[in-house]
């Protein structure tokens, strides 16, 4: 552990001064990706120019840019995102070295603007922030478990300390979280220090109540050399798996289809669909196996596709029992084909799925359990979509908890069996199995609670309010409501009337239901990840953390840091460049 500094608690918080660059890198006014998914393309695009070029840190600031300047030209993105691009080649250089460096031995700095300004009880000593750890922001949960790894702590714009800390050796890497603007500022000293330290910017603007990509941040946290899996190209495995099930790949997995039946039932495993189940079986599997370098054994194509099997199968058989009419876009397989012909199709499904696994090379005891993961899973998912059903016979008021419920047995289960089965696959499935059930539960419910968030609006995936169906949204709606608009939600939950989606999702907004939910959202969220903390095996641990991020990454950049662009705005008439202050 750092030794505490005089006046300090053992976890200290305190500020940096005032910085000028060295150089000037001035942000331009929108600087990172607006979409996660675009920055998601450039993240990979700065891990593959890293492990090509492999450029040593660190890098003097022109020099980055040049780097920034090469990657951004090859991507064809904007040159707006010059700094952002710095950012991410500068992490991926140090990223190896900061996995090298033992928790004990690296500081985590955070932002004091990541606080709800307006409810913060926090105070503020010579040092920083003082966390009064109320919950209501993110930087308790970070700052308590950073400290239970062994970090420091600071919670601050920084401070000279931290660079006396860095020159007496107390500190060998540093995680940091703050805006660009700031980083720019904070860059020489590093570059200086020659320290491993690794960025994450803000998504926010405004010095007051920001975000931040948290999952990045817990990855970061958590890198270790330990995590063999800490490289793994998640996009790219995910890419492959996805195309398992082109038609090829599946005629070679499962053999060709012998009739029309079997037809049919490929064409809706081959539809549209995140395909997550089998990503998780196969990143498990990666994760626990020891090799994550390896090629992936053919058999672990048949456990993945059983997954997907044992999925869809339970689509076909939810839009017939709900009447959808649209599933991915497109017509529904009952509406097409007919109730008959699409329960035929589901059932099939679930038995392609155990025929996939009983013919997978594991022993006797190993497949017995799989068969056994799957069937309780299945049993699981049906006693869940068996409660909303039995519901729809006799509709009322449900609570958020019993929505919760519900969402905990249709949605959990699927995420347990394909975490379950990857395990049992790898054969080490007996050392995580209590942790894989607990954050599937977690994850599950966080899955469900974002569907019904992407309900909302004309440009919704589906309607739970048009369906009559359960949702988060109208439980917590009507425990909010009062008077009129409480009896307008009551009606609802009994089924009567033709409710009006707009004026419904209006009431959910007046009432800050989605807000809730939001809420919730992220809560879940953290549950999973904070089940993580009991595994063992570092590997599936930083890689199922990682997976928490790629499922629900989907923060928005709102703009800019005002607050630093007018200290930025008062300095650059000076043509001259400054030199840091002592």
């Amino acid at each position: 552990m750092i030794e505490p500094l005089p006046r300090l608690a053992p976890a200290p918080t305190f500020r940096l001064p005032k910085l000028v660059p060295l150089q000037k890198w001035r942000p331009a006014a929108v600087n990172i990706p607006p979409t996660p998914a675009e920055r998601q393309r450039i993240l990979r695009a700065a891990r593959n120019y890293v492990a090509e070029f492999s450029p040593v840190p660190p890098l003097p600031i022109t020099e980055l840019q040049q780097h920034a300047d090469r990657l951004i030209s090859e991507l064809h993105c904007s040159p707006a995102f010059r700094d952002y691009v710095g950012v991410l080649l500068n992490n991926e250089m140090w990223r190896e070295q900061l996995a090298g460096v033992p928790f004990e031995r690296r500081l985590l700095l955070l932002p004091k603007c990541l606080r709800v300004e307006a409810k913060c009880p926090a105070t503020f000593d010579e040092f920083g922030l003082l966390c009064k750890h109320c919950g209501l922001c993110s930087i308790q949960d970070l700052t308590v478990e950073a400290e239970r790894l062994g970090y420091a702590v600071l919670v601050a714009e920084g401070s000279a300390v931290v660079m006396s800390l860095i020159q007496t050796g107390k500190i060998d890497a540093i995680v940091g979280v703050s805006c660009l603007s700031v980083l720019e500022r904070a860059f020489p000293y590093m570059e200086a220090a020659a320290v491993p330290g690794v960025a994450i910017p803000l998504l926010q603007d405004d010095c007051a109540d920001t975000n931040v990509d948290l999952e990045w941040v817990w990855e970061y946290i958590h890198l270790t050399a330990a995590d063999r899996t800490r490289r793994l190209d998640l996009g790219g495995l995910r890419e492959e798996v996805d195309s398992w099930f082109g038609p090829a790949s599946l005629d070679e997995i499962a053999g060709p289809a012998r009739n029309e039946t079997e037809v049919l039932a490929r064409e809706w495993l081959r539809r549209a669909g995140k395909r997550w189940r089998p990503f998780l079986t196969v990143a498990t599997y990666r994760a626990l196996s020891g090799t994550p370098d390896a090629e992936l054994p053919a058999d672990l194509r048949k456990v993945a596709v059983a997954v997907e099997c044992f999925h869809k199968a339970s689509l076909v058989h939810d839009d017939i029992e709900d009447d959808d009419a649209q599933r991915y876009g497109e017509k529904t397989l009952h509406q097409e084909h007919g109730v008959p012909v699409a329960l035929n199709i589901g059932d099939l499904l679930i038995g392609e799925g155990y025929r996939l696994l009983a013919a997978c090379d594991v022993d006797a005891a190993r497949r017995a359990e799989m068969f056994r993961v799957a069937a309780e899973g299945q049993r699981e998912l049906c006693c869940g979509q068996g409660a909303e059903l039995l519901w729809t016979r006799q509709p009322d008021v449900l609570t958020p908890l019993q929505v919760v419920d519900i969402f905990r047995q249709k949605t959990a289960p699927a995420f347990e069996v394909a975490l379950r089965l990857g395990a049992l696959y790898a054969g080490k499935h007996e050392d995580c199995a209590g942790v894989l059930g607990a954050y599937s539960r977690a994850l599950g419910i966080a899955y469900q609670i974002r569907d019904d968030l992407n309900d909302l609006g004309v440009d919704g995936e589906s309607n739970d309010i048009a369906g009559l169906r359960p949702s988060l949204l109208l439980a917590v709606a009507r425990e909010r409501a009062k008077g009129e608009a409480r009896d307008l939600l009551d009606q609802l939950w009994r089924r009567q009337g033709r409710p009006d989606s707009a004026k419904i999702e209006a009431l959910y907004r007046e009432l800050k239901a989605d807000e809730r939910c939001e809420r919730l959202l992220e809560s879940y969220k953290e549950e999973a990840i904070r089940e993580l903390a009991k595994l063992e095996h570092p590997s599936l641990k930083g890689l199922l953390r990682r997976v928490v991020g790629k499922i629900f990454n989907d923060v928005e950049i709102k703009g800019w840091c005002r607050e630093q662009e007018r200290e930025n705005a008062e300095r650059r008439p000076a043509s001259v460049t400054a030199m840091p202050a002592a």
